[in-house]
């Protein structure tokens, strides 16, 4: 079973990215200073409202920066966004944050499991362990194919 943990425990890292308009929604950026704690141009959860989602991180195309262009609810459309439905730009409607604002990436578990929340917002997460190298390599396999 997963343990549940508060954003605001001590092994909750909190990171403060910017909300930035793009021409087909909105991406957040991850200022270089906390890139350490995302894996550059790999597959992760990330929680909104309660929901595990999936999300790219990618290399800013200048400085050292990462973003997060979308969040998708399959890794494969994470990957190739054209088919699926961002929901982060949902997410942004749905609070009260605004593009060129802040909001909060909490990480749960590095490289893994990630969630976002609003400033001023708390939120619970499903911490748990990743899946092996080799269980998570086969999944994608599948999930591919």
């Amino acid at each position: 079973m997963a343990d549940r943990v508060s954003s605001d425990h001590p092994s909750v890292q909190t990171v403060r990215a910017t909300l930035t308009e793009t021409a087909t929604g909105v991406r957040l950026e991850i200022p270089a200073a906390d890139r350490e704690a995302f894996p550059v141009d790999e597959v992760v959860r990330l929680v909104l409202d309660g929901d595990e989602l999936f999300a790219r991180v990618e290399r800013a195309l200048t400085g050292d920066d990462v973003s997060i262009p979308g969040v998708y609810d399959a890794p494969r459309f994470a990957r190739d966004p054209r088919e699926g439905e961002d929901r982060l730009s949902a997410w942004v409607d749905d609070h009260d944050v605004r593009t060129g604002g802040s909001v909060h990436v909490d990480v749960v578990e590095p490289e893994f499991l990630y969630g976002l929340r609003a400033p001023g917002e708390t939120a619970v997460y499903e911490a748990r362990e990743p899946p092996n190298d080799s269980l998570a390599s086969i999944a994608e396999d599948v999930e591919d194919q």
